[in-house]
């Protein structure tokens, strides 16, 4: 059997007062005080959430949401040391319910003895239903106070259950004044970062900046690299930074937030007749390395959905650039995509056939399928369909002027009402003038045999 690992005591201190100097730069300039911690001033600022809830003796259960390299694991060590409880960890990744039950027996030991247990667990959107639950009533009865570290959006990944006994906090992409005085931080430092053994200049800290997108750890990676090349007293330029970071370091996730996001962000841009910023999110899910057939899908619903019949052709093109983009795939399938998604985000815009069909949907949903009237009904199957009058009646509007009689198409609870209305859109125009023109030579017909 593995050995079990030691308790913590309250007392035993969570930051090592030496750093290890062979550990990352990452690693050895984690913040040891809140005083140091850089960022998120929503939630530890002198205002913060988080500012004012946790104090000595006292820290609420929490999910820390936030992208990676924006303090989550940081932050937790820190409230711990702040409401003075015993710090133990777990990765979602790697435990199990059996590590669950070790950790809450330490937990209640510990109660017993006066102190408090600040259970952290990495990744906490990994753990199952199961494992979930295994945490539940020790959440509830105070046994452990849990701090959940995720990058998915809690809300969606976690059980209620649980969900409703924490507390979410969002943390957001660290900006660039935080980065910035991270990274000059960790150049300066001469105990745990870099002790100014290099020096960046203006443009490598704008790149760097650039580069990182929000995430600290990533910054303090690249820094580190670009400093291992360089020589003692060096100065960083762009080209150190860039060939450090080798590429850009793009915060995506294709099945989490950031692929929901973008996706979103996408769409809206197309709905918003910006075809520059729906350009823009199309390189960025491609260039994250998004699936291109989602992206195609993403077009062709907005063609349908919001230009509909105000372009018609928009689908058609849309339609199209799927098509490409299952056959050839990327690089080449780029174009397709650009092509559809300019056009669509160019586009006039309606969502009235849409609309119309939902507001019919919700009449058959409140009324149920309404009998077809009997005109509208197969003549030619069969004999008892003709003597019970299907069919009879029925007048092909080819045989007229303008392709048009006035007869009567739906159910007879539904005789007059309009779902279809065009807007002054595009093509829906013309659909809307013809539409209109035919609607009352119908009225004046019905007014004429009355």
């Amino acid at each position: 059997m593995p050995a079990r690992r030691p308790k913590l005591d309250v007392s035993e201190p969570l930051f090592a007062e030496a750093p290890d100097r062979g550990a990352p730069l990452a690693a050895r300039m984690r913040p040891r005080t809140l005083d140091e911690f850089v960022g998120q001033p929503q939630l530890v600022g002198p205002d913060g959430a988080l500012t004012r809830v946790v104090r000595p003796g006292h820290i609420p259960s929490m999910v820390l949401w936030g992208p990676p390299g924006s303090g989550k694991t940081t932050l937790a060590r820190l409230l711990a040391e702040r409401a003075g409880g015993s710090w133990r960890q777990l990765s979602a990744t790697s435990s199990g319910v059996a590590d669950i039950r070790s950790l809450v027996a330490e937990a209640r030991a510990l109660r017993e003895a006066g102190g408090r247990t600040v259970a952290f667990i990495d990744e906490l959107h990994r753990f199952n239903k199961g494992q979930q639950d295994a945490l539940l009533p020790h959440v509830e009865d105070g046994t452990i106070a849990l701090i959940g570290a995720t990058t998915e959006n809690p809300y969606y990944e976690l059980n209620s259950p649980l969900l409703s006994r924490m507390r979410v906090y969002r943390l957001e992409p660290l900006d660039a004044d935080a980065l910035r005085a991270i990274g000059e931080r960790a150049l300066a430092d001469g105990d745990r970062g870099l002790g100014g053994s290099v020096r960046i200049s203006e443009a490598g800290m704008t790149a760097l900046l650039d580069i990182v997108g929000g995430d600290a750890r990533q910054l303090l990676n690249v820094l580190e690299s670009a400093s291992v090349t360089a020589e003692s007293g060096a100065e960083l330029g762009a080209e150190q930074i860039a060939e450090a970071a080798q590429q850009r370091l793009l915060a995506y996730d294709r099945v989490g937030d950031q692929h929901y996001e973008a996706a979103s962000a996408f769409i809206k841009s197309m709905r918003g007749n910006d075809p520059d910023a729906a350009l823009y999110w199309c390189a960025s899910m491609v260039a994250s390395g998004e699936d291109p057939t989602f992206i195609a899908r993403r077009i062709v619903i907005a063609a349908s959905e919001d230009v509909g019949n105000a372009d018609p052709r928009a689908l058609q093109v849309a339609v199209a650039a799927m098509q490409a983009a299952e056959m050839i795939g990327l690089p080449e399938a780029q174009y397709a995509l650009a092509q559809a998604a300019a056009y669509v985000a160019s586009a006039p815009k309606s969502n009235r056939a849409g609309a119309a069909y939902f507001a019919a949907l919700a009449e058959v949903e409140e009324h149920g399928r309404l009998p077809v009237p009997l005109h509208l009904r197969p003549s030619a199957h069969r004999r008892l369909s003709r003597e019970q009058g299907y069919g009879r009646g029925y007048l092909n509007p080819h045989e007229y002027a303008d392709a048009d009689i006035e007869q009567q198409y739906l159910p007879d609870a539904l005789v007059g009402r309009v779902f279809y209305e065009p807007s002054d859109e595009g093509l829906e125009i013309k659909i809307g003038e013809r539409l209109g023109r035919l609607r009352r030579a119908r009225l004046e017909a019905r007014r004429s045999r009355k």
